[in-house]
């Protein structure tokens, strides 16, 4: 806070002194909540001059951009393509939050297995809603010139892909209230299997975040227990990994994992 608006306080006399000490400390909590956004804004070192300051973006993950280089004849090799060897930022998910506070106590919240796979169906959401794009179902498709027919068939696989991972998901629940409470006033419901997966994967919250929302108190058994259920929807969703029993060749496209 500054001296003038502090000065201004201890002028008002009229106050209470407990009503001048409790306008001064949210004060001060608002310059370092204020302090704390613009921080999220600044660019990390090593990342490209284009990337400007922006508090509104919130926190973000830097990364190192790969490409495949000819090496050889036939061969390629990937190697970082950012311009004299700078670095990229994405915005930090639920996942990158969740990882992050799992780091500082030595835990490993989810495997990257089960990181990509929420990410997978994240991103498949988004594409399937945004379907009135024709650019954003065509991404996958290849060798088209793009034709109306395409289009719709690339919606539809979406769709198809979507309720595949609806399937395995399930009904299950994953935390059920066995108590009517509230918890600040919000009142506790149930949280099913899919409810906390699109949570966490198409909302962006983290499993507190999901808890505090759903009326639930954020104490270490319920986080583990919701993030154990999230864990094994995770699972499920990639599918079951089973050895075939005879190798096989196959020609011409076809649908890759998540969905074979």
């Amino acid at each position: 806070m500054s001296k003038m608006t502090i000065r201004v306080l201890d002028g008002q006399h009229s106050m209470g002194v407990k009503t001048v000490v409790a306008i001064r400390h949210m004060a001060e909590l608002a310059e370092k909540k204020l302090a704390e956004q613009v921080a999220l804004g600044k660019v990390p070192e090593g990342s490209g001059p284009e990337i400007p300051e922006a508090p509104a973006r919130g926190p973000v993950v830097q990364f190192t951009p790969m490409k495949g280089y000819p090496d050889g004849e036939d061969g390629y090799k990937f190697k970082p393509s950012g311009h004299l060897g700078r670095k990229a930022l994405r915005r930090a998910d639920a996942f990158d939050r969740m990882m992050a506070g799992s780091a500082k106590n030595g835990r490993v919240a989810f495997t990257q297995a089960q990181i990509d796979m929420g990410r997978t169906y994240g991103n498949l959401f988004e594409k399937h809603e945004c379907a009135g794009v024709k650019c954003s179902s065509l991404e996958a498709v290849q060798g088209g010139g793009g034709q109306g027919g395409e289009y719709i068939d690339a919606v539809l696989r979406d769709r198809e892909q979507l309720s595949v991972l609806h399937r395995r998901i399930g009904d299950g629940m994953a935390m059920v209230v066995r108590r009517r409470r509230k918890v600040e006033g919000v009142p506790r419901i149930n949280i099913s299997d899919r409810r906390v997966v699109d949570a966490v994967c198409i909302h962006g919250l983290t499993i507190s975040e999901v808890l505090v929302r759903d009326g639930w108190s954020k104490k270490g058994s319920a986080v583990a227990a919701l993030a154990q259920a999230l864990r094994e929807a995770l699972d499920r969703m990639a599918g079951p990994v089973r050895a075939p029993r005879m190798a096989s060749v196959k020609y011409g496209q076809q649908a890759g994992v998540p969905f074979g």
